[in-house]
């Protein structure tokens, strides 16, 4: 990877009291993202604008914050990341309307980025009925509803479906990115889970492009770290880069992992999980795998003893 890139962690799915359900104040949210060590979060309040005070007031000394909008519409919720001051992304409409397009569109020009949000959410409306086509990325990962141990069966689903769509995403050349929040609402949820960003420097521009790229990996909390490289020949890549190798070369995967103790690391490509091995009761470890029979794009997924995620990456693309 670029040796100018920095990991920066972040939550990109966050309610005040503006939201409804929301019980912590911007002041609140940002001393406990700080205390998280949180390097960026995004205000997405619902149907609301998010930008200016009293969220510019509060940025700063380390942390970046993007205003957003979670759009609730009749049949799905979505997020818009990097609003300008004032917009605030159409609501009104459901999937038989066929209007969503146009909102999307509108943030996309603008610079924006847009989400599917918790999209197997088990309550009315919650649950995705649009396609994920045009979006951005997807939130596979969200620990708003089971925040003592935020990964569940609704996360499950939404990581089996955009696993699955990723294998002719690669092959169409236009895959989308999985990222994970925490949909704070509550005291406790924040940055869990958080999506970490491999990102030129700590402004909106460069984590909304990170993300937007797939250089981005999701970590159950702030004790789990991750890297993932892989080789051919002289050439490396890691999350959300390609790897060009000739015809036949041998690629070799390499991933470490520390904070999970006595967890289980799977390498998944388009031919599904292809490797696993199991860490050491300390949680860090090493796993290493090796492949002639080239597949399109390789993923990792990290999970505690239980079987519950403790982390997951984007694919190195093996073009």
């Amino acid at each position: 990877m670029a040796g100018d890139l920095h990991w920066l962690r972040g939550d990109c799915h966050v309610h005040s009291r503006r939201s409804h359900g929301g019980e912590l104040t911007p002041e609140e949210l940002v001393g406990a993202a700080r205390a998280a060590g949180l390097d960026f979060i995004a205000v997405t309040e619902h149907n609301l604008d998010a930008a200016g005070d009293p969220w510019s007031r509060l940025a700063g000394d380390g942390l970046l914050v993007i205003p957003g909008q979670e759009v609730v519409t009749e049949t799905g919720h979505w997020l818009a990341l990097g609003l300008a001051p004032g917009h605030v992304a159409d609501w009104r409409y459901g999937v038989r309307d066929d209007l969503i397009d146009r909102p999307v569109a509108e943030v996309q020009r603008a610079g924006g980025l847009c989400v599917v949000a918790h999209p197997h959410a088990p309550y009315p409306a919650g649950t995705f009925m649009y396609p994920f086509d045009g979006f951005d990325a997807v939130e596979v990962w969200n620990g708003q509803w089971s925040s003592d141990l935020p990964w569940n069966a609704d996360n499950e689903a939404a990581l089996a479906e955009w696993g699955r769509g990723l294998a002719i995403g690669v092959h169409r050349h236009r895959w989308t990115p999985a990222i994970g929040n925490s949909d704070v609402h509550l005291a406790g949820q924040i940055g869990t889970p958080q999506t970490v960003v491999h990102a030129a420097d700590l402004t909106q521009h460069a984590v909304l492009a990170a993300l937007r790229a797939g250089r981005c990996w999701i970590a159950g909390s702030a004790a789990i770290q991750l890297t993932l490289v892989a080789t051919a020949g002289p050439s490396e890549a890691g999350i959300g880069e390609h790897l060009p190798a000739a015809g036949g070369e041998p690629v070799t995967v390499e991933v470490h992992v520390s904070g999970v103790p006595s967890g289980t690391v799977s390498l998944h490509t388009d031919r599904g999980r292809s490797h696993q091995e199991a860490l050491p009761p300390a949680g860090a470890g090493t796993a290493t795998w090796s492949t002639t029979d080239r597949p399109t794009f390789v993923r990792v997924e990290v999970r505690h003893p239980t079987g519950h995620m403790a982390a997951l990456t984007n694919p190195v693309i093996l073009t």
